[in-house]
């Protein structure tokens, strides 16, 4: 049976650009992946917001991200991307995230060159490792990624620049390079400003490439076409779902404020207990002799 990381490998491999809705915890990535979806990715983002109600700013450990990780890898079959953000210390600390994020199920790990505490992409106040630390940064995920493999594990790196942010966009383009160069699977240039920058990213850091498509951020969002001719393999789109509930939940709320009942929000009932389990539940425990009776009712 192919490992997670393959499954992520062959699907990279497919002459398209992937749309990837975004996880936060084990419900989301669940639904994503009975919706059909072939991998998913948990975002820093939401999880921070979601987790802890702060925003993405560094203030979320290394520990209660693979937790969340490993909720999440438990819900559902699809392969998932963990954001490991900066690897949350030094080269070795960035090796134990690595082999920490595998052992949790993780099939791909993102390791970033923020300086931290991190932030968001498409937030102020962000700055970048120099070049040294940001490559090693590289070189110590992939060297841990070796270890994990020669233990018969798998698992992928995507390595991330936010230089063009807060350098030049030359500087992210050699940064992407040396990344690859030293072992990264996936590259992911942050917050390119323009399709003309986009293309320049791909075509002169050769690679498997990941898209940020965040709604009123820096970079355009096109549609997954017109990306996998931008040179795009995978789009990540880490707020789009998570922006939607919590949209739902406000607009709940306002009603119930006014002691309305938000029955136009509402996914059905029957609906609720399928996603979240009820029928395969009943399913699995109708195999057994002290099945319950009423379970189907």
């Amino acid at each position: 049976m192919a490992s997670k990381a393959e499954k992520l490998r062959a699907s990279l491999k497919e002459d398209r650009c992937h749309m990837v809705p975004c996880c936060w915890d084990a419900l989301s990535a669940k639904m994503i992946g009975d919706a059909g979806f072939p991998f998913t990715f948990m975002s820093g983002f939401a999880v921070s917001a979601a987790r802890l109600g702060l925003p993405d700013t560094g203030l979320i450990s290394y520990a209660e991200m693979a937790g969340q990780l490993r909720d999440i890898c438990a819900a559902t079959p699809i392969p998932v991307i963990g954001d490991g953000d900066t690897g949350y210390g030094n080269a070795l600390n960035v090796e134990r995230t690595v082999r920490g994020y595998a052992q949790a199920g993780a099939a791909c790990v993102m390791i970033e060159d923020q300086l931290a505490p991190k932030r968001c992409g498409h937030t102020k106040g962000k700055l970048v490792v120099d070049r040294a630390e940001a490559v090693d940064r590289i070189r110590a995920a992939a060297h841990a990624r070796d270890e994990v493999r020669r233990a018969g594990g798998d698992i992928l790196i995507l390595a991330r620049t936010d230089a063009r942010g807060v350098d030049s966009l030359d500087e992210a383009v050699w940064r992407a390079n040396a990344f690859r160069d030293a072992g990264a699977d996936i590259l992911f240039v942050e917050a390119p400003q323009s399709e003309a920058e986009m293309v320049r990213i791909t075509k002169e850091a050769p690679g498997i490439h990941m898209a940020n498509m965040v709604e009123g951020g820096k970079t355009p969002i096109p549609p997954m076409g017109r990306l996998r001719e931008l040179g795009f393999n995978l789009a990540i789109f880490p707020l789009t779902l998570f922006s939607a509930s919590m949209r739902a939940i406000a607009t709940s709320l306002a009603a119930m404020k006014t002691e309305r009942h938000p029955a136009d929000q509402l996914m059905s009932f029957d609906d609720l207990k399928r996603t979240v389990g009820f029928d395969a539940y009943y399913d699995a425990e109708s195999r057994y002799a002290g099945a319950r009776k009423d379970a189907a009712e």
